[in-house]
């Protein structure tokens, strides 16, 4: 019974009440009587249903859904936590790489080692950096060693004597996912060689050389950026390009590159400003994994190409990890 018919009981019972004391007469027939009473109770009825009709209703009461019971044997299963994945910072990742480099300045007592330089100011940590300067021997055998190298680095810029098989390491590398970066000045001597087949699969080839004597014009060899907001310029710095050159290398001041067929390869800087497809000096490629520099290093100012290495680094290895986590 719902709390409306509750509520109709008193009811009931006063009109059963009047029902009863209705007056009656002594000389009237008893089956009179009878028959108002039976009248009376009808009319209540009559009333109390048409007041459960009107009367708002009450949902009836929620009950409490039954247990479930475990009807497996053992013990109840429990959910157990997913283990925590520990989020590493892509800076940390960096400093800790492994990092091979042949970096031939390193047998020139008269300059100072760009990329040395640029390592130590990084402050690498947990992982393996080695500096093999300009022995062949030494970088084949690291190489070819157990060591995953996550970036490799080849700053030919005083010698031709990089070439042939050393590419051939280079490529077998980047075919492992890893990371890259080749400054070479003398492209034109070897790009029908060992390293062809790394510039098509970059996406870039040899243009034309670039002389230089000593009657150059310095603006004929600054170098414009080809797409601004390449994040190989931004990150960790801001690069400036370089440019009004103090030369040191004569006469040849480097090599240009065009977009070649196949690869993804991006021409960030040149030698003309709207010049996207040749002219290039500086190219990235390989989703990120692979810069090529065509221009000598130490012929330009220490600062602002150092920042450039620092981005290199940071670029490359960057894109390492994120092409092979």
């Amino acid at each position: 019974m719902n709390t409306s018919r509750w509520l109709m009981m008193p009811l009931v019972l006063v009109f059963a009440a009047l029902a009863c004391s209705l007056p009656s007469g002594t000389s009237e027939d008893p089956n009179m009587e009878g028959t108002r009473v039976a009248m009376a109770v009808q009319q209540t009825s009559m009333a109390i249903q048409q007041m459960t009709l009107t009367a708002p209703t009450q949902p009836p009461p929620v009950q409490p859904l039954p247990a479930v019971e475990n009807t497996m044997p053992g013990p109840a299963p429990t959910l157990e936590a997913l283990p925590s994945v520990p989020v590493v910072d892509m800076s940390e990742r960096i400093r800790s790489s492994n990092i091979l480099i042949y970096e031939d300045i390193m047998g020139d007592p008269d300059l100072v080692p760009i990329v040395n330089s640029t390592i130590n100011m990084m402050n690498f940590s947990g992982g393996k950096v080695v500096n093999v300067g300009d022995r062949l021997g030494t970088f084949k055998e690291h190489a070819n060693s157990a060591t995953r190298w996550d970036l490799i680095i080849v700053a030919a810029e005083v010698r031709t004597s990089f070439s042939g098989e050393m590419f051939e390491v280079m490529y077998d590398h980047i075919n492992n996912g890893g990371a890259v970066i080749i400054e070479v000045w003398y492209l034109d001597k070897v790009v029908r060689g060992k390293i062809a087949p790394i510039l098509h699969k970059c996406g870039v080839d040899f243009f034309r050389d670039l002389p230089r004597d000593f009657e150059y014009d310095p603006f004929d060899y600054s170098i414009y950026w080809l797409d601004k907001f390449h994040p190989l310029l931004s990150t960790p710095n801001t690069a400036q390009a370089p440019s009004y050159p103090s030369p040191y290398w004569f006469p040849d001041a480097g090599d240009l590159l065009k977009l070649g067929t196949g690869g993804d390869a991006v021409l960030v800087g040149g030698l003309y400003p709207d010049r996207k497809s040749d002219y290039g000096v500086l190219a990235a490629c390989m989703d990120g994994r692979m810069v090529i520099q065509t221009f000598s290093s130490h012929d330009y100012k220490w600062d602002t190409v150092q920042t450039l290495w620092e981005n290199y680094i940071t670029y490359t290895l960057t894109n390492h990890y994120e092409y092979a986590p």
